[in-house]
């Protein structure tokens, strides 16, 4: 039976919520199983990961997959290490970039921002979207600073997402849903939280979109195995029909399709400095997708889901889940960590926080129709010095380049070169750190940074 779909963002929310969900149930029966029936196969399968995790955690061992680059790199990563990955989807990489390395990169950032008076002058809607779990992380709309070109660009960050992506089923019945060799080079953040802070931390969350995952045809298709009854199937590393298919505008949402959201560590941290936590069973995202259909949630309500804020998780509706909500072990600068795009993830909170906690939002986001289609945007954006044209808070960067050759859109595993953007061997990338436009550095200010960016240059 055909599903209703509204491929743009429904006029009426609550009644296309109502009409989609006695679809879905009616689709699910259709192939004489009932919801519960099928959601208990998912609960079932959910608990045993949840027992699993909580098993280790007794045992003393880490929850979180630890894999050292070089191993990577040289391909001897083993088969033990491998299905540790995929049944938890998340993973840190030890020695990603050397300690040096990271350190130099932090450095040049804060000569990057102090010197724009970033946080002086930024007056942007700041990462207020995360209101809907009830916290705001310290993430600032730093997208081309030279160190963050760098990084993007490496042989070594190049490594890691194909081997990322490799986990994935790219292709199927004739299709080639993306490219797992080559990356979009897609720009995301910095997060700079000094010593000594207070956080809030941030709440359990997920980002692959919103009502848009239960409304549109290509994720109707993406989770047809949770709607069509034949849950068994479903399986959380099949990309089929989600690389193409519209997102619904917000900003809460990435535009581009990541495989594996990921930050690279740019000082040491420590496990229980407000870190990184996720519910590491890829398999959730059934559990997520099919518990708004059970009986006991409103029929205008998709366990709280709703367009233009995160999609939220919590002891309300997904409690056994929360059991296993497992935070990195200790990182120190250079160390990269992942995790599937699909998974619950927070930021727990943390008092006087010891050390700095910086890192550079960098994701494994592979060649693909819709990562095609922004790369556009994104190069236009590096062009004008603005923030990339994505659905997150669409503001004016402070790290804008004025050098005449934007970035290429895209970089092969096998040849990431930084040369092919006009930026290698330049400090500063955008040759005088551009203030946010419209807030012109003094003009005897911006000779001497000229003149600084140029002799850096040579």
């Amino acid at each position: 039976m055909a599903l209703p779909h509204w491929e743009e963002t429904p006029a009426d929310l609550g009644a296309a919520t109502r009409e989609i969900k006695t679809a879905l149930r009616a689709q699910i029966a259709a192939s004489g199983r009932t919801v519960d029936e099928v959601f208990a196969v998912v609960e079932q399968r959910v608990q045993a990961a949840v027992d699993d995790i909580t098993a280790a955690r007794r045992r003393g061992e880490s929850v979180w997959p630890v894999i050292d680059y070089a191993d990577i790199a040289a391909g001897a990563v083993s088969p033990a290490e491998i299905a540790k990955l995929r049944r938890r989807g998340c993973l840190v990489v030890r020695g990603h970039f050397e300690r040096a390395q990271a350190l130099g990169w932090d450095a040049d950032i804060v000569d990057y921002v102090e010197s724009n008076h970033f946080f002086e002058d930024y007056r942007g809607p700041g990462d207020d979207f995360f209101g809907s779990v009830g916290s705001k992380p310290e993430i600032y709309p730093i997208y081309w600073s030279a160190a963050q070109m760098q990084a993007r660009q490496s042989d070594r960050m190049a490594t890691v997402q194909a081997f990322l992506n490799a986990q994935w089923t790219h292709e199927s019945d004739g299709v080639q849903w993306f490219d797992p060799a080559r990356d979009s080079l897609y720009p995301d953040r910095i997060r700079r939280r000094p010593e000594g802070a207070d956080s809030a931390g941030l709440g359990t969350h997920l980002d692959p979109g919103t009502l848009d995952l239960w409304m549109t045809q290509a994720y109707q298709q993406a989770f047809r195995h949770l709607f069509d009854g034949d849950v068994e199937k479903y399986d959380p590393w099949d990309a089929a029909h989600r690389t193409a298919g519209p997102q619904y505008p917000g900003s809460t949402m990435c535009s581009a399709f990541r495989t594996f959201q990921g930050w690279t560590a740019l000082s040491d941290m420590d496990h229980d400095q407000g870190v990184l936590h996720t519910v590491p069973i890829p398999e959730a995202m059934a559990y997520l997708m099919l518990r708004p259909l059970l009986s006991d949630v409103p029929d205008d309500d998709m366990c709280g889901v709703t367009v233009n804020q995160v999609f939220p998780a919590g002891h309300k509706w997904h409690a056994p889940l929360m059991e296993a909500l497992s935070g990195i072990p200790d990182v120190r600068a250079g160390d990269s960590v992942w995790w599937h795009c699909d998974m619950i993830h927070s930021v727990a909170p943390v008092e006087a926080q010891k050390g700095w906690g910086n890192v550079m939002y960098i994701p494994a986001a592979p060649w693909c129709p819709r990562n095609e289609e922004y790369a556009a945007n994104v190069r236009d954006a590096f062009a004008k010095g603005r923030a990339p044209a994505t659905s997150r808070p669409s503001t004016t960067s402070a790290t804008g380049p004025t050098a005449s050759s934007p970035p290429t859109s895209t970089r092969s595993a096998a040849a990431a070169s930084a040369s092919a953007d006009g930026v290698q061997g330049c400090k500063y990338a955008d040759h005088g750190h551009r203030h946010l436009p419209g807030q012109g550095l003094p003009p005897d200010r911006a000779r001497r940074r000229r003149r600084r960016a140029v002799g850096a240059c040579r």
